[in-house]
């Protein structure tokens, strides 16, 4: 029998030895995977810059707004002592900026507001498709159109520039509200409505309606938005945008600080998945 020293020794050793060949064997762990948001980007700003689909909603809206505001300027009431109005939001409701989409994709870039001053320097974003064809036939009906933008006071003259770049109406100071301090639009909305008739509300965020809409979660925006179903394509006329908006900070708990992994998770979560097909 060997000794019990020499044994434990011996015992040591094939342990420590089959260690560290089970290191030597071990594949090493890759990093974690990075995650790109602004390739999450990809679909939604592809589907918008290239699909009829995209340009057919925008269309689709634009024409029920000229048949609303035929509608209400056609339609009885006291309401018409005060001059017709309509308030449109600017960025993906009149304004189409998916090339800053497109660019942060390409330079695997997210938001700042650096770059998005910048792109809004450069007043080269073109019309949505039917915006210019319903503003300009709602000018021609005595209608002040008046663009409420959560773009900030230092884009005014570059915005205005752009705006009537591409030929837009009531392109002035008087008939531009820009962002000052807080991003709710509602004291911009009251003063338009002081001294105008406001026929009907344009956007592609709830926010541009009401701030009754801006709750923290998504199911609650969704709540607010069914218990007023009958003011969408009546009153609020809403613009399709699938890339940025309150929508996506609300699936963030509100918290933008969020890291891209932690955006990326949330983002995932809250899709509602088929439990798959059945065993055989």
């Amino acid at each position: 029998m060997m000794p019990r020293s020499t044994l434990s020794f011996s015992l040591l050793s094939l342990v420590l030895a089959g260690g560290l060949t089970a290191c030597a064997q071990q594949p090493t762990q890759p990093p974690a995977a990075h995650v790109s948001l602004s390739e999450e980007l990809v679909m939604a700003t592809v589907w918008m810059q290239s699909s009829g689909e995209y340009a057919a909603l925008s269309h689709q809206a634009f024409n029920l707004a000229r048949m609303n505001l035929d509608r209400a300027l056609s339609a009885p009431g006291d309401v018409k002592q005060r001059p017709p109005a309509i308030i449109v939001d600017v960025d993906e409701t009149v304004l189409d900026n998916s090339p800053y989409e497109a660019w942060l994709i390409a330079n695997d870039e997210n938001y700042a507001s650096d770059s998005w001053h910048q792109w809004v320097e450069k007043a080269s974003a073109v019309p949505m498709p039917g915006a210019k064809t319903f503003l300009d036939y709602a000018a021609s009906r005595g209608v002040d159109i008046f663009y409420v933008t959560n773009r900030r006071d230092s884009e005014t003259e570059a915005t205005l520039h752009n705006l009537r770049q591409v030929g837009f109406p009531d392109t002035d100071s008087e008939h531009f509200l820009p962002r000052t301090d807080a991003s709710d639009k509602t004291a911009r909305r009251q003063r338009v409505s002081q001294s105008h008739w406001v026929v009907l509300l344009m956007g592609d965020n709830l926010g541009d309606f009401s701030a009754g809409f801006d709750r923290e979660t998504a199911a609650a925006r969704r709540a607010a938005v069914n218990a007023q179903a009958n003011a969408f394509g009546s009153r609020y006329i809403m613009l399709p945008n699938p890339v940025y908006g309150a929508w996506e900070e609300a699936i963030y708990g509100g918290d933008r600080s969020l890291s891209d992994e932690e955006k990326s998770r949330a983002r995932r979560n809250h899709l509602e998945v088929w439990g798959g097909p059945a065993s055989k």
